[in-house]
């Protein structure tokens, strides 16, 4: 951290030197948010597609650093810190400018991000209420997916809230898998369109719902030339730590609807939030496949809702159901699976910048992944230093 400091003082200082007006006009340009998450756990079992192996251990360990690079644009980078099989492995999450002075509601975000669709995939995943993301999100989209990519946003000028967005992005984590390395994939291979729109209830409530669209145009699997050994396969399962997705296919469509409540619309004190999606996955498998050899559904699918309340300033409590139905590709031949997670929680909020979260999950596989029945406990601490914007809807 003193490396980082010494660093972040040499280009402030360098910025006064160059314009030293630079000092008055905006404080953010010489003096970036920084920040770090800690994040640590012990857990009673593993869970599938998830990156949080039994016992203790650490999750993501967030680092940013933000600001107005000027009147135009806002600049932001997050390192995140990960311990895997014992190593210690550091990825970057987000390095991207934004526009901030289009006009007619236009912006453009360019860099690497994390994608709009959804509800929850641009947000960090320290700002969840449960210690893992739903089993959806774990399977079609490697937990939260982010890429090096573009985003054109628009915000209607409406009375309700409203915004629609397209993104193009490289796709890499979205790709079916190629363990013998025969495929030409696109460069650019991920392109989105979502569309969000909300708005109040009275004084007390809010609400906000969207629709999304990925098109993966290396998102289709090839059967017919899948015949790797056990050894390759454990490998291609590996590469889930990546943040790759487990289940892939050309079309995604999802949908997003979360209500919150809040006595008089004050939030810090007592609240409730309601919140779901649903995801469809098709178009993953070739159309001239052998009636035997074609899976038994067309599709991959999976859900969650969930329910959190704030009953205290200090605490807050949780419920969310998910399931995921899927088809795994076997040699020349796919597996139907399917799992369902329950999961109740319990967060103990020191202030707005700690938790330390109690949760119980109960899973139950049906060829998913080699998991079945099982009861998992969680001990989950997220500890927030340094500047910590606001979350987001």
């Amino acid at each position: 951290m003193t490396v980082l400091n010494t660093r972040v003082s040499l280009v402030a200082l360098a910025c006064a030197l160059i314009s030293p007006s630079l000092w008055a006009e905006d404080s953010s340009l010489t003096n970036p948010a920084i920040s770090a998450v800690l994040n640590g756990y012990y857990q009673t079992g593993e869970r599938p597609l998830a990156e949080s192996p039994d016992g203790f251990g650490l999750g993501e360990t967030e680092l940013a650093l933000s600001a107005n690079i000027d009147d135009m644009f806002y600049g932001k980078v997050t390192a995140v810190v990960e311990m895997h099989d014992g190593d210690t492995e550091l990825n970057l999450e987000e390095a991207f400018i934004q526009t901030m002075a289009m006009p007619a509601g236009f912006s453009i975000r360019g860099g690497r991000f994390l994608s709009d669709i959804g509800y929850l995939n641009n947000q960090h995943l320290h700002t969840d209420s449960f210690t893992d993301r739903p089993i959806a999100y774990r399977a079609f989209l490697g937990g939260h997916y982010f890429d090096d990519g573009v985003r054109l946003n628009y915000v209607a000028p409406t009375d309700l809230y409203w915004t629609m967005g397209v993104e193009a992005f490289k796709g890499e984590s979205l790709r079916a898998a190629d363990e013998h390395g025969e495929r030409e994939f696109k460069n650019v291979g991920v392109y989105t369109l979502y569309s969000k729109v909300g708005g109040d209830i009275g004084d007390n409530s809010s609400w906000q719902a969207g629709l999304s669209y990925l098109r993966n145009e290396n998102g289709q699997v090839t059967p017919h030339e899948a015949h790797e050994t056990e050894d390759e396969h454990e490998a291609v399962e590996g590469h889930d730590h990546s943040h790759a997705a487990s289940y892939t296919g050309q079309n995604t469509y999802g949908a997003d609807f979360v209500y919150k409540w809040a006595p008089n619309g004050n939030y810090k004190y007592q609240n409730l939030s309601v919140s779901g999606e649903y995801f469809r996955v098709s178009d993953f498998t070739p159309t001239d496949l052998h009636p035997e050899d074609a899976p038994s559904k067309d599709y991959h699918q999976g859900w969650y809702l969930s329910s959190v309340y704030q009953f205290t300033p200090s605490w807050s409590a949780g419920v969310r159901y998910g399931e995921a139905d899927t088809q795994e590709l076997h040699d020349d031949h796919f597996h139907e699976q399917k799992l369902k997670e329950s999961e109740v929680s319990l967060a103990w909020h020191s202030s707005h910048f700690s938790t330390v979260r109690f949760q119980y999950t109960h899973q139950n596989g049906t060829n998913f992944d080699g998991i079945e029945d099982d009861n998992i406990f969680t001990i989950q601490y997220i500890m927030s230093l340094g500047a910590h914007g606001a979350h987001q809807f």
